[in-house]
């Protein structure tokens, strides 16, 4: 059994229930839910881990599903800091600095964040190699279950679809959150029918589902 479980993987579950629409422009239910967003996105910007680190660090913990969305950011914000050495035990319990703050690489000052926010963080790479498939190709996703973090959803694993269109190369996540490097990759929309993914045993709705995905998650059909 593998010793990586991702518990954010849903998509397929039966049993979650209805997803209930909240009212848009609705962004917090609390004050400190800004400033969760706020500290990771802080942190973040120094540097000691990447994007795909820190969902990694989300998807395992294990509270995940019972926790609010700003609840695992900040539990896995503490999980982030204690492996890196610059959050300690005692810290956690009174809240407040009890050691010298370990050097970072980058500190983003308050009057650059609004450039930040505006800019975010862009995952496109120059490709190194010609795209393996094209639009209109028939491809596979692979059916492997990975020991790490990954962007290929589970309910997708080995079923069948149709490219439909190609990105350009990105910073592949399933690298980069293992510390591996960028790797970019060729990433392409693949469009799957609803039947290819659910059966024929479920109800039918007329949805065609598409997921964009690397290149290594993909093989010829």
């Amino acid at each position: 059994m593998s010793a990586y479980t991702t518990l954010a993987d849903l998509g397929g579950e039966p049993g979650h229930g209805r997803v209930v629409p909240e009212p848009e422009g609705e962004l917090w239910h609390a004050p400190w839910e800004a400033r969760a967003m706020a500290l990771t996105v802080a942190m973040g910007a120094t540097g000691a881990w990447n994007i795909d680190m820190s969902r990694a660090a989300r998807e395992t913990l294990p509270a995940y599903r019972r926790l609010t969305y700003y609840e695992i950011w900040t539990h896995a914000l503490v999980v982030l800091l204690k492996q890196r050495c610059m959050l300690a035990d005692d810290e956690l319990e009174a809240a407040c600095a009890r050691h010298p703050a370990p050097p970072v690489a980058r500190v983003l000052k308050v009057a650059d964040v609004d450039a930040a926010m505006a800019r975010g963080s862009p995952t496109g790479r120059p490709a190194s190699t010609a795209a393996r498939f094209a639009v209109g190709d028939t491809v596979r996703l692979r059916p492997e279950v990975v020991d790490h973090h990954t962007r290929l959803p589970g309910y997708a694993r080995g079923k069948r679809g149709t490219v439909r269109a190609l990105h350009g190369a990105h910073v592949f996540a399933d690298a980069n959150a293992q510390g591996q490097g960028e790797q970019p990759c060729w990433l392409y929309t693949v469009s799957f029918d609803e039947r290819e993914l659910w059966g024929d045993s479920a109800a039918a709705q007329n949805l065609v589902v598409s997921i964009d995905a690397w290149e290594p998650y993909l093989e010829p059909a």
